[in-house]
């Protein structure tokens, strides 16, 4: 029997085991959107069962973390992590008094939301950023990441609308939706062989929580996300590029690492499913802003490894020019 390279395909396309099967869904449910109360049982739940899946993504993402970690790890990751967040919770301040939670009703930016733009700043891409930083970087610089890594999920975006001024969240609820990690965090760290275990399903999901997060979506209402989405994507590599590269340097870093982080994980696009789940007054924006986030995945994906290599060989031609640093100062 033939060998159909379906996962080699899929994996050509930037975050293309979230993309394809995320827009697989969407136009599933555009076209017959009925599909999930025809065939009910098992495939209904395939189509509206993303809560769960991602419940479960949660514990296995949260086993790989390590809890133990060295002081340049701490530094280096840490001023990353703090970064990220910051840019997140100044946009998300901003942008809340000017739209609110309601995405943009009309004009060019029509679809974009609070939701949409800081889910797509809050969350980096962990596995383009170890890739860039095993060709660019250091180990120890990888393994940074394991203090970033903290990012996944949507807790840190309920926290940030919550600081913007939006509506808030009640605690049950922000406990609830970091309980799942810190309980893979408490197992994997307790447990190396648990840790093997578990980590093994967290590419597993991705696709069936992406399906299932695409089968709720009508493109017919987003059909201006692509060109938003674009925007979005840029905004994040220049915006959070810039804060990231300074605070890369601040830490004795020359920016490639902080470049590196400049992106969005493919994960940052369940949660405003999550997000709305937890609080209708963005059940609105949810829909737009996941196919926004979605887009951002793979812009972000694409333009991410060539600043960085840009940047890198740059520094490097600095470093190796006699007097450079002398200029610099």
């Amino acid at each position: 029997m033939a060998n159909v390279a379906i996962k080699r395909s899929m994996e050509r396309i930037p975050g293309g085991m979230m993309i394809v099967p995320l827009f697989t869904g969407a136009i599933i449910n555009t076209l017959a959107p009925n599909t999930a109360k025809f065939f009910g049982s098992f495939t209904g739940a395939l189509f509206t069962g993303a809560l769960p899946i991602l419940a479960v993504f949660y514990v296995c993402m949260g086993a790989t973390i390590e809890l133990k970690a060295t002081p340049y790890i701490l530094k280096k990751g840490g001023a990353l992590f703090a970064t990220k967040v910051l840019v997140g919770v100044l946009f998300g301040v901003i942008l809340g008094r000017l739209w609110g939670e309601a995405p943009v009703a009309g004009g060019m930016l029509a679809g974009l939301s609070t939701l949409a733009v800081v889910a797509a700043m809050n969350d980096t891409n962990g596995g383009l950023y170890m890739a860039l930083m095993g060709q660019f970087g250091e180990p120890r610089d990888v393994a940074a990441y394991s203090i970033m890594s903290v990012e996944s999920g949507p807790f840190l975006t309920m926290v940030t609308l919550g600081v913007a001024g939006l509506s808030a969240f009640p605690w049950q609820t922000l406990v609830g939706a970091v309980l799942p990690l810190a309980v893979g965090m408490l197992i994997g760290n307790l447990d190396r062989e648990m840790r093997e275990f578990l980590s093994r399903a967290v590419p597993v999901m991705i696709p069936f929580f992406a399906f299932a997060l695409g089968a709720g979506i009508n493109l017919a209402t987003v059909w201006k996300a692509g060109l938003l989405g674009l925007g979005l994507g840029l905004s994040v590599v220049v915006v959070t590029g810039i804060a990231l590269l300074g605070a890369d340097r601040l830490t004795g870093g020359n920016g490639t690492a902080g470049l590196a982080a400049a992106s969005t994980a493919g994960n940052a696009a369940a949660v405003p499913a999550i997000v709305a789940a937890s609080n209708p007054a963005y059940k609105e924006a949810a829909a737009s802003a996941t196919v926004l986030v979605a887009t951002s995945v793979v812009v972000t994906a694409i333009l991410v490894p060539f600043v960085t290599a840009w940047w890198f060989r740059r520094a490097n031609r600095r470093s190796a020019t006699p007097g450079a640093d002398a200029r610099a100062a």
